[in-house]
């Protein structure tokens, strides 16, 4: 083989080397990426499943986690990947009503210490955070927006004031937020739209703000079932609460004097401000609470529903325990 034809061969494989390692570079820029996770599934899944909850659906007892530590009145909860946060309420001196309204209030504000309990997941207190100022020491439900836990602490009467705080998970440290007019007792984080959303004493209405505190709607209760307690978001845009209202019992039985409790359940969509479902929950505590007295939060894993509730204040029946909860749905087909 002569020089030139040799040089010509080489040449002619370098050359198709060359243009193989091009194309396997450019191939691997091209390539698809890999498919996004369905976003759509996952954020939807506890809306869904709880639109499958009627009043033939079966919850199951599965667990009770007895706090050892002293919880007072038990108010809301969160939790994050490495807490469980308990909102409660130490009653030093309380209400009184008043004959008639004075400045705009139907009792004196009594007197009390707030508290926000932070455990590990075996319920362990790590920290006691106090919450409030003056007349404000009561905190009410609670919600944990990925990063922070938001916490309301009001006047313990109507059409009075409050105070929302948000908590870092992670630091525990504390910051406050804003002022608002009125007592409000319960707060979610709208993660569609960045804005609070917090109900007023008996869930009466409802109202939404910016972070800085500036109202941006607000709106009557349509519902009259419960009166909500504690709520979480629910993606999108909604928000599921606990609840509770005391109804007179019959003549026989004590007449007005002697209430019992409806519990129960409620999602509401923070779109159109309705009640999309709600569903009545009459299990029982140890002290004969109805299980969704005061904290509640649900999970949803497969069409199988979690919740976790705290209805027994520190100095009732065993203690504050907190109690786990479990159902299987069948969703509609979508």
């Amino acid at each position: 083989m002569s020089t030139t034809r040799t040089r010509t061969l080489l040449a002619a494989g370098i050359a198709i080397l060359i243009a193989g390692s091009a194309g396997t570079v450019v191939a691997a820029q091209a390539a698809p990426p890999a498919p996004a996770p369905d976003h759509h599934q996952v954020s939807t899944a506890l809306a869904d499943d709880f639109n499958a909850v009627d009043r033939n659906t079966t919850w199951q007892l599965t667990s009770k986690l007895k706090l050892n530590f002293p919880t007072y009145h038990t108010e809301g909860i969160a939790f994050s990947g490495d807490h469980i946060f308990l909102s409660a309420v130490q009653i030093i001196e309380p209400t009184q009503k008043y004959a008639t309204p004075q400045g705009g209030y139907d009792r004196t504000p009594g007197k009390g210490i707030g508290h926000l309990f932070i455990m590990d997941k075996a319920g362990n207190l790590q920290k006691d955070v106090t919450l409030g100022e003056g007349d404000m020491y009561h905190p009410g439900g609670i919600d944990f927006d990925g990063a922070n836990v938001w916490v309301p602490v009001a006047q313990y009467r109507p059409n009075s004031s409050a105070i929302i705080y948000r908590v870092d998970a992670n630091t525990l440290s504390v910051h406050k937020q804003f002022e608002v007019k009125d007592h409000f007792g319960g707060i979610v984080m709208d993660q569609q739209t960045g804005h609070l959303v917090g109900n007023t004493w008996g869930s009466r209405r409802f109202a939404e703000w910016d972070l800085k505190g500036k109202q941006l709607a607000t709106w009557e209760n349509p519902n009259y079932f419960i009166d909500y307690q504690d709520c979480q978001y629910v993606p999108n845009s909604a928000m599921l609460c606990g609840g509770i209202t005391n109804l007179p019992q019959t003549p026989a039985a004590g007449g007005a004097n002697s209430t019992y409790e409806l519990g129960g359940m409620a999602m509401l969509d923070l779109t159109s401000h309705q009640v999309t479902r709600d569903v009545p929950f009459q299990k029982w505590s140890t002290a004969g609470h109805v299980a969704t007295r005061n904290p509640f939060k649900m999970t949803a894993d497969g069409h199988h529903l979690t919740m976790k509730v705290a209805p027994d204040n520190g100095d009732e029946g065993n203690g504050t325990e907190i109690l786990t909860y479990e159902a299987t749905v069948t969703p509609a087909a979508r």
